[in-house]
């Protein structure tokens, strides 16, 4: 395994993938069945230009096969979007590992079998810049650089690849799957994906129709994301004076302390009255997941206790899908985060039927 030294700098980054940094991860961040976990920085390309973006390398403990590990590339749910979210710095007692510990749990039955796992932050996430939440094609491309920058650390890595992603992460895994030419992508799976009526979520708050209460806990990072990658969108000018901790609070903080606020609110409480959403739900819009492309072989997973991405909702999305490309999975008992575990066998032989 190489571990180089890089001085490039993020203002002349050139080429996606480039592997700027690695050093050993011995952090909470790290899979416990790994034989080593890496911690690693990379150049990628941002909603606005080229960024630089962090995430982690855990290798199994098993010798490769010819042609190198198989790969799960993780795309993780919603954290929030401040630095201190980024979930290759999670702790114990850290801010997201009631999520990202979760999820870990899993993972490490990944590595356990013998699939490389790679984590990456995305944009935004302990780097410099702001998160562009929800933002597809940044997701994507962090995805694809992060296989390319983790073989250059350890060449035993193999090329192909899997997106496995959950939440935000599946809307993520839809949209690398949409790609007609994904470097070594070979296969999909999104659990409980995001971004079906990613555009409604606004409206229906202000309007306060069904759902509008427990839509607010999503409006923090809709909002500050959505700001960061169209500056159409302005967020302060959006929530009335009452409803700007929610901005405060997700700046600074993750999802659940975000959450903690947005149920002290009621939805007459969040929007001006004379905000114009039109901005806002326009740049959503184009980041909703219906109707996508889908150029790889995709298992789309649900949990029908699932009350944040309702199985309602997938279906919906599964029914505006190429039926030849994909195949739908559901979980009786599982919520949103459940879903995860409860599949991870059936995903199993998904995946290894793709390799």
């Amino acid at each position: 395994m190489t571990q180089p030294s890089v001085t490039t700098q993020p203002s002349v980054i050139q080429t996606r993938g480039t592997l700027l940094d690695v050093e050993p991860l011995t952090t909470d961040a790290a899979l416990p069945s790994a034989a080593t976990n890496l911690l690693v920085r990379y150049a990628s390309e941002g909603v606005h230009g080229p960024i630089v973006v962090t995430g982690t390398v855990s290798l199994p403990p098993t010798t490769p096969p010819d042609g190198g590990w198989p790969v799960i590339n993780w795309a993780h749910g919603t954290v929030g979007t401040a630095n201190v979210c980024a979930p290759s710095a999670n702790t114990r007692d850290g801010l997201v590992d009631e999520y990202v510990g979760l999820m870990d749990q899993t993972l490490d039955r990944w590595v356990a079998a013998g699939y490389v796992v790679l984590k990456t932050d995305y944009e935004g996430f302990g780097t410099d810049g702001e998160h562009p939440y929800m933002h597809g094609d940044s997701a994507a491309n962090c995805l694809e650089d992060i296989v390319v920058a983790a073989r250059s650390a350890e060449p035993r890595i193999g090329a192909q690849w899997v997106v496995v992603g959950h939440s935000q992460g599946g809307q993520a895994a839809l949209f690398a799957a949409a790609r007609e030419d994904s470097p070594g992508l070979v296969g999909a799976v999104p659990i409980a994906p995001g971004g079906t009526g990613l555009s409604l979520l606004a409206p229906v708050i202000k309007e306060a129709r069904p759902g509008s209460a427990g839509a607010i806990r999503f409006l923090p990072p809709l909002l500050v994301g959505a700001a960061a990658a169209d500056p159409r969108v302005d967020p302060d000018a959006l929530l009335t004076e009452k409803a700007h901790v929610l901005l405060d609070t997700i700046r600074t903080a993750c999802l659940p302390q975000s959450t903690l606020v947005a149920e002290t609110l009621l939805p007459e409480d969040v929007f001006r009255p004379d905000a114009d959403l039109g901005p806002l739900t326009a740049y959503l819009l184009t980041q909703e997941v219906t109707g996508l492309p889908v150029h790889v072989p995709m298992l789309i997973v649900q949990g029908l206790q699932d009350d944040l991405v309702t199985p309602r909702a997938t279906e919906h999305l599964v029914s505006t899908l190429p039926a030849d490309a994909v195949t739908y999975a559901t979980y009786d008992g599982a919520d949103h985060r459940q879903a995860v575990a409860d599949s991870f066998d059936d995903v199993l032989a998904f995946v290894k039927a793709l390799f």
